[in-house]
């Protein structure tokens, strides 16, 4: 099918049909070539496995690529998002307590701060 290795541009522009079809027709075309490889085909064609095998790998780049942005537009205003959206981060910022949480003080100690708040205190400076 292909002689030359697929260009990622041209991939973005074809639909979700045709990617499949690609791919379907570059794994035919990789298989081919390993039953030629066991026969004991001639070395050019077995240099092209490599090529089949990364031409393959782009078009699946370009089909999880092209669903990811799909389910984020799906998932753009739900009150919850699937893990592999969420921003990775750190697990110790992701445990974190929000800003809302962290800003929030009980009624005591509100009442400790209202009754006794911070002093202040005169300081003469020195000429």
């Amino acid at each position: 099918m292909s002689t030359s290795k697929v260009k990622t541009a041209q991939l973005w522009s074809k639909g979700k049909e045709d990617l499949k079809k690609q791919l379907i027709d570059l794994k035919t075309e990789l298989g081919a070539l390993r039953t030629q490889k066991i026969a004991g085909g001639a070395a050019s064609k077995l240099t092209k496995i490599h090529d089949i095998r990364k031409s393959i790998a782009r078009v699946l780049t370009v089909i999880n690529a092209n669903q990811r942005t799909q389910l984020r537009i799906y998932y753009k205003n739900k009150k919850y998002l699937p893990l592999d959206l969420r921003p990775k981060q750190t697990r110790a910022i992701r445990r974190r307590l929000s800003k809302k949480e962290a800003s929030r003080v009980t009624e005591k100690q509100k009442k400790k701060t209202m009754h006794f708040p911070m002093r202040k205190y005169a300081v003469k400076a020195e000429v």
